[in-house]
């Protein structure tokens, strides 16, 4: 059964909505982004999290320092990245601050060059704002893909969600906007698609 995150997380009520549907992971974006949170917030709301839900630092092209420190305050429990990082700016991070990192690839017409270095890798749809867009690409891409576990991101709704999990099986369904309504978190919309996502409607 694939895993769900709720990404974009960043206000107390979103933190109440997760709370009672339970995803497996919620997404904090320190990167430039409409759901950007800086380290104080995500701090309460992280105190606030459900401690069967992780957290996520979504990070693009950051400094490893700013990284770690966010990690030692115990912030957040997985690293992604959506910048230009490479090899070894991965192993350096996983090597000081000890945690499990998710490297966001584009996906355009073809599956580009994936690294190694990472735990999971997060296919979503190509783009130059680096993921968040809301907009899916052709999955099929990924039909024959057999390398290291993966978030799918991109597009993905209560009404498409599981066709997405049939045809790739992902360790992680991941979802932003698409369980929003007018730019906000909806709880309802929270609800249906992590039960959606684990068979259960």
């Amino acid at each position: 059964m694939s895993k769900v995150k709720i990404c974009g997380v960043s206000r107390a009520e979103d933190i109440d909505a997760v709370n009672r549907a339970l995803p497996d992971f919620i997404g904090f974006v320190f990167a430039p982004s409409r759901r950007r949170v800086n380290i104080k917030t995500a701090a309460i709301l992280k105190d606030r999290l459900d401690l069967r839900i992780q957290a996520v630092g979504v990070f693009v092209n950051e400094d490893i320092k700013s990284i770690t420190a966010i990690c030692k305050n115990k912030i957040i429990d997985l690293v992604q990245l959506h910048g230009d990082e490479d090899a070894e700016y991965i192993r350096r991070l996983k090597e000081i601050c000890g945690y499990r990192v998710i490297k966001a690839i584009g996906v355009g017409d073809t599956v580009p060059f994936l690294p190694v270095e990472p735990d999971y890798l997060m296919f979503d749809a190509l783009s130059d704002q680096r993921g968040g867009i809301g907009r899916a690409f052709d999955w099929n891409i990924l039909k024959e893909y057999r390398g290291l576990p993966f978030f799918l991101a991109g597009g993905l709704t209560v009404k498409n969600v599981s066709d997405a999990i049939t045809l790739l099986s992902p360790f992680c369904v991941d979802v932003s906007s698409g369980v929003e309504t007018d730019g906000v978190k909806d709880a309802g919309k929270i609800s249906m698609f992590v039960q959606i996502a684990r068979g259960v409607i």
